[in-house]
């Protein structure tokens, strides 16, 4: 059964419109969306379809295929008062940021894996965005409903993101990362060519619990917003390494560490633009490692399934491998020579079976294409 069929089942009628919007996965670039660094996601070829319909009345009723026996009910009331318990309430935060004043009907099919940092969020959000811009003839331009969605996400939700997903779900474009630089949203499009060196992007699903809202993010965030301020810049992407390392006796330990982490990521993002655009996979190999390292040392985002990972795919001949995500759970990438993908697969499965961990899920993309209105 297509979204079209299981939205007519669901509410007895048709769908007026169909979107979808995809996952992503991030080549490099951090913890940094939020420090008005640069980062280089693709949109990957999973995504979330929304199908939407108007109603006479201000109630909106939400079903997803993947709570089947579910129907979740609000109002417009509500969404005014940012009401909701779960799931939800990504959704119903994309119809306030959008200001929406019909009562609508909303099925969702949401295929990007859950809690595997590969942000299933944005893209449910975005899937409803595309909609309802396109129900509403809002003439949002996807610069803005990338803000709204980070809007929603932030004030409605509670979850203090930056915009890099929104960004990538709504602007990805196939055979290409983009190089999105999260002050002005500018953008570029970055050509990724692994497989013309016979090459393959693994991505790791750990199966470790993966949220974003237990703090954890929010704290981080915060420490370089402290630094910022303490050091008397915007943001670390206004900060050199120098000059941190200058004033480190104005900073906490703590903080100190997750600047350094902040300053050489944005640092690595713009040298990994070089070697994509030379082809050098070995020195961009290299910068997945080192991004790792400081995200599990000086931001400490990691954990021990995402340790292994990377480190069983590094030690049988992965080029370079990283967690990627906000961290604390969910997915690593790992660049790998296509000849080797059965066999680093398996020592990965085996690492992790000797360790007790759940069996990881191991898939892979090409870069594909952002949100769109298929219906």
């Amino acid at each position: 059964m297509d979204i079209a069929q299981a939205f007519e089942a669901c509410f007895a009628r048709k769908p007026e419109v169909i979107a979808q919007a995809p996952g992503r996965v991030n080549l490099i670039g951090e913890h940094i969306d939020y420090s008005d660094g640069y980062v280089l996601p693709f949109a990957i070829d999973s995504v979330t379809k929304c199908a939407i319909s108007r109603r006479d009345d201000d109630l909106i009723r939400i079903s997803s295929a993947q709570q089947s026996n579910q129907l979740i009910e609000s109002s417009l009331t509500q969404v005014a008062n940012k009401v909701g318990n779960d799931w939800e309430r990504y959704v119903l935060g994309v119809i306030w940021a959008l200001e929406i004043k019909s009562g609508l009907d909303i099925f969702i099919d949401g295929q990007v894996p859950l809690g595997a940092g590969l942000s299933s969020s944005a893209a449910l959000e975005c899937s409803v965005a595309t909609a309802l811009n396109h129900l509403f003839v809002l003439e949002k331009t996807t610069t803005e409903l990338a803000r709204l969605t980070q809007l929603a996400e932030n004030q409605y939700v509670g979850v203090p993101c930056g915009i890099m997903d929104q960004s990538v779900s709504l602007m990805g474009k196939a055979g290409y990362a983009l190089l999105l630089d999260c002050r002005d949203l500018s953008t570029k499009h970055i050509p990724v060519d692994f497989a013309g060196a016979d090459l393959r992007l693994l991505i790791i699903d750990t199966r470790a619990h993966h949220a974003l809202v237990d703090g954890g993010y929010a704290e981080r965030r915060a420490s370089c917003e402290s630094v910022a301020k303490k050091l008397n810049v915007v943001a670390m992407r206004d900060l050199s390494m120098q000059h941190l390392i200058e004033n480190k006796d104005k900073l906490s330990e703590v903080e100190f560490k997750r600047a350094r982490h902040a300053v050489s990521e944005i640092a690595r993002v713009l040298t990994a633009v070089e070697e994509l655009s030379s082809k050098s996979f070995a020195a961009f190999g290299k910068l997945l490692n080192d991004s790792h390292s400081s995200l599990r040392d000086d931001y400490t985002v990691s954990c021990p399934e995402l340790d292994l990972a990377v480190d069983s795919a590094l030690a049988n001949g992965a080029l370079g491998a990283r967690m990627v995500g906000g961290g604390f759970g969910g997915s690593a990438i790992a660049l790998i020579k296509e000849q080797d993908a059965g066999r680093i697969s398996l020592a990965i499965e085996k690492a992790f079976a000797e360790a007790g961990f759940k069996a990881p899920r191991f898939f892979d993309s090409l870069p594909s294409d952002g949100a769109k209105v298929i219906s």
